[in-house]
């Protein structure tokens, strides 16, 4: 194998790893554009049928501490760390901490949502974000309500 049958064989392997790279992010973006659109038509559903707003608190990273936010919304998940704003926006409401946290308060912000809440956790535990949303709003199996 000479040098040229290398170099073209190098430039085919970086070829496919840019094309495998720029297909994973047109997924994820897809992704990201489709739950988007869950948050935002359950956040207009969730005001349309008056479902009680909450303020939310995020969570220390330890898990022990528990530091007030500025936002208003639904928790979305049972251990009340991920959250949809009534902008419509997807927080995760896990942070740093610390003794700032707790006298000021935290501002945590945006994230993605995931199209699947746990996915690829070590816990195996992954559910759809759309089924997470229609039990918020009562309308899937196990549905329930904070009573806030």
């Amino acid at each position: 194998m000479g040098e040229g049958d290398g170099r073209e064989w190098r430039e085919r392997q970086q070829h496919a790893v840019r094309a495998h790279a720029d297909a994973e992010a047109r997924r994820r973006a897809a992704e990201q554009t489709q739950a988007a659109e869950l948050v935002a038509w359950f956040v207009a559903e969730a005001t349309r049928r008056g479902l009680p707003t909450t303020r939310l608190f995020a969570r220390g990273y330890d898990g022990r501490g528990r530091y007030r936010t500025r936002l208003t919304g639904w928790y979305v998940d049972r251990a009340e760390t991920r959250a949809v704003d009534v902008a419509g926006r997807f927080h995760l409401l896990t942070v740093p901490g610390g003794l700032r946290a707790r006298l000021f308060g935290v501002d945590p912000q945006p994230s993605p949502a995931p199209l699947v809440v746990g996915a690829g956790g070590r816990d195996g535990e992954s559910i759809p974000l759309r089924t997470l949303l229609a039990r918020l709003l009562g309308d899937g199996p196990d549905s329930t309500t904070s009573t806030r």
